[in-house]
Protein backbone atom coordinates (compact mmCIF):
# COMPACT_ATOMS: atom_id res chain seq x y z
CA UNK A 1 0.00 0.00 0.00
CA UNK A 2 2.94 2.88 0.75
CA UNK A 3 4.10 2.20 -3.04
CA UNK A 4 0.88 2.81 -4.21
CA UNK A 5 0.77 5.86 -2.01
CA UNK A 6 4.40 7.08 -2.82
CA UNK A 7 3.18 7.16 -6.54
CA UNK A 8 -0.19 8.57 -6.04
CA UNK A 9 1.93 11.00 -4.66
CA UNK A 10 4.28 11.39 -7.02
CA UNK A 11 0.79 11.79 -9.89
CA UNK A 12 -0.53 14.60 -7.67
CA UNK A 13 2.58 16.35 -7.76
CA UNK A 14 3.12 16.32 -11.42
CA UNK A 15 -0.66 17.67 -12.28
CA UNK A 16 -0.28 20.43 -9.14
CA UNK A 17 2.90 21.51 -11.13
CA UNK A 18 5.52 20.33 -8.27
CA UNK A 19 8.71 20.13 -8.77
CA UNK A 20 10.81 17.25 -6.60
CA UNK A 21 12.28 19.86 -4.68
CA UNK A 22 8.78 21.62 -3.62
CA UNK A 23 7.64 17.99 -3.07
CA UNK A 24 10.14 17.36 -0.56
CA UNK A 25 9.41 20.79 1.15
CA UNK A 26 5.72 20.23 1.38
CA UNK A 27 6.22 16.62 3.27
CA UNK A 28 9.03 18.69 5.69
CA UNK A 29 6.21 20.82 6.12
CA UNK A 30 3.32 17.76 6.43
CA UNK A 31 4.90 15.16 8.63
CA UNK A 32 8.94 16.08 9.27
CA UNK A 33 10.02 14.10 6.85
CA UNK A 34 11.36 14.81 2.80
CA UNK A 35 11.97 11.20 2.19
CA UNK A 36 9.19 9.29 1.51
CA UNK A 37 11.20 6.33 1.85
CA UNK A 38 11.32 6.66 5.91
CA UNK A 39 7.47 7.96 6.11
CA UNK A 40 5.39 5.06 6.99
CA UNK A 41 1.42 5.05 5.79
CA UNK A 42 -0.35 7.44 7.84
CA UNK A 43 2.56 10.04 6.93
CA UNK A 44 1.86 9.12 2.97
CA UNK A 45 -1.76 9.59 3.54
CA UNK A 46 -0.96 12.86 5.24
CA UNK A 47 0.98 14.26 2.60
CA UNK A 48 -1.47 13.13 0.20
CA UNK A 49 -4.55 14.75 2.57
CA UNK A 50 -2.63 18.29 1.71
CA UNK A 51 -1.94 17.62 -1.81
CA UNK A 52 -5.61 17.30 -1.70
CA UNK A 53 -6.56 20.27 0.04
CA UNK A 54 -3.92 22.08 -2.31
CA UNK A 55 -6.23 20.82 -5.71
CA UNK A 56 -5.44 17.17 -6.13
CA UNK A 57 -8.33 15.18 -7.68
CA UNK A 58 -8.44 11.67 -8.15
CA UNK A 59 -9.97 10.64 -11.00
CA UNK A 60 -10.84 6.72 -11.94
CA UNK A 61 -10.32 7.24 -16.02
CA UNK A 62 -12.33 4.63 -18.33
CA UNK A 63 -9.54 2.29 -19.10
CA UNK A 64 -8.91 1.18 -15.47
CA UNK A 65 -12.78 0.38 -15.18
CA UNK A 66 -12.71 -1.58 -18.14
CA UNK A 67 -11.92 -5.49 -18.37
CA UNK A 68 -8.65 -6.63 -19.84
CA UNK A 69 -9.23 -7.69 -23.67
CA UNK A 70 -10.15 -11.49 -24.77
CA UNK A 71 -7.06 -13.64 -24.64
CA UNK A 72 -7.85 -14.95 -27.68
CA UNK A 73 -8.82 -13.63 -31.52
CA UNK A 74 -11.65 -15.51 -31.66
CA UNK A 75 -12.86 -14.79 -28.09
CA UNK A 76 -12.04 -11.01 -28.98
CA UNK A 77 -14.65 -12.04 -31.99
CA UNK A 78 -17.18 -13.47 -29.91
CA UNK A 79 -17.34 -9.71 -28.16
CA UNK A 80 -17.36 -7.98 -31.62
CA UNK A 81 -20.08 -9.91 -32.39
CA UNK A 82 -22.16 -9.52 -29.56
CA UNK A 83 -21.50 -5.89 -29.64
CA UNK A 84 -23.03 -5.28 -32.68
CA UNK A 85 -26.14 -7.55 -32.06
CA UNK A 86 -26.07 -5.17 -29.16
CA UNK A 87 -25.69 -1.92 -31.06
CA UNK A 88 -28.74 -3.52 -33.66
CA UNK A 89 -31.08 -3.76 -30.74
CA UNK A 90 -31.36 -7.19 -30.92
CA UNK A 91 -30.45 -8.10 -27.32
CA UNK A 92 -31.94 -7.77 -24.29
CA UNK A 93 -28.79 -7.57 -22.07
CA UNK A 94 -26.16 -6.32 -24.23
CA UNK A 95 -23.36 -6.46 -21.59
CA UNK A 96 -20.90 -9.24 -20.94
CA UNK A 97 -23.67 -10.48 -18.34
CA UNK A 98 -26.21 -10.50 -21.18
CA UNK A 99 -23.32 -12.83 -23.24
CA UNK A 100 -22.45 -15.29 -20.35
CA UNK A 101 -26.09 -15.71 -19.94
CA UNK A 102 -26.90 -16.69 -23.46
CA UNK A 103 -24.01 -19.04 -23.67
CA UNK A 104 -25.47 -20.83 -20.45
CA UNK A 105 -28.63 -21.01 -21.84
CA UNK A 106 -27.73 -22.17 -25.61
CA UNK A 107 -25.12 -24.28 -25.10
CA UNK A 108 -25.28 -25.42 -21.42
CA UNK A 109 -27.37 -29.06 -21.99
CA UNK A 110 -25.23 -29.85 -24.51
CA UNK A 111 -21.56 -29.04 -23.11
CA UNK A 112 -23.19 -29.70 -19.71
CA UNK A 113 -19.95 -27.71 -17.98
CA UNK A 114 -20.22 -24.27 -19.12
CA UNK A 115 -17.59 -21.74 -17.74
CA UNK A 116 -18.50 -18.69 -15.31
CA UNK A 117 -17.38 -16.40 -18.04
CA UNK A 118 -16.95 -16.62 -21.92
CA UNK A 119 -13.07 -15.40 -21.30
CA UNK A 120 -12.45 -18.63 -20.01
CA UNK A 121 -13.48 -20.82 -22.92
CA UNK A 122 -10.59 -22.72 -24.09
CA UNK A 123 -12.25 -25.08 -26.69
CA UNK A 124 -11.71 -24.07 -30.21
CA UNK A 125 -14.75 -25.90 -31.41
CA UNK A 126 -17.14 -24.58 -28.63
CA UNK A 127 -15.68 -21.00 -29.51
CA UNK A 128 -16.41 -21.45 -32.74
CA UNK A 129 -19.73 -22.94 -32.56
CA UNK A 130 -20.63 -19.79 -29.77
CA UNK A 131 -19.30 -17.52 -33.07
CA UNK A 132 -21.58 -19.39 -35.61
CA UNK A 133 -24.78 -19.29 -33.09
CA UNK A 134 -23.98 -15.50 -33.23
CA UNK A 135 -23.62 -15.36 -37.01
CA UNK A 136 -26.75 -16.75 -37.26
CA UNK A 137 -28.40 -14.65 -35.19
CA UNK A 138 -27.02 -11.72 -36.72
CA UNK A 139 -28.31 -12.85 -40.06
CA UNK A 140 -31.78 -13.67 -38.58
CA UNK A 141 -31.90 -9.92 -37.89
CA UNK A 142 -30.40 -8.98 -41.13
CA UNK A 143 -27.37 -7.54 -39.17
CA UNK A 144 -23.87 -6.88 -41.94
CA UNK A 145 -21.22 -7.58 -39.71
CA UNK A 146 -18.80 -6.03 -42.60
CA UNK A 147 -16.04 -8.32 -42.13
CA UNK A 148 -14.57 -7.54 -45.31
CA UNK A 149 -12.02 -5.04 -43.76
CA UNK A 150 -11.03 -7.44 -41.76
CA UNK A 151 -10.05 -10.36 -44.28
CA UNK A 152 -6.58 -10.34 -45.77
Amino acid sequence: MTRALQKLIHVACRELGLDAQARRDLQLVTCGKDSMRDMNEAELKAVLDRLKADGFQISVTKSSKRRPAAPRKDLKLVHVLWTKLGDAGALDRPGRDGLNAFIRSRFGSSWGVVPADIDMLRDHDKIAAVIRALMAWGKRENIDFDFVRYRK
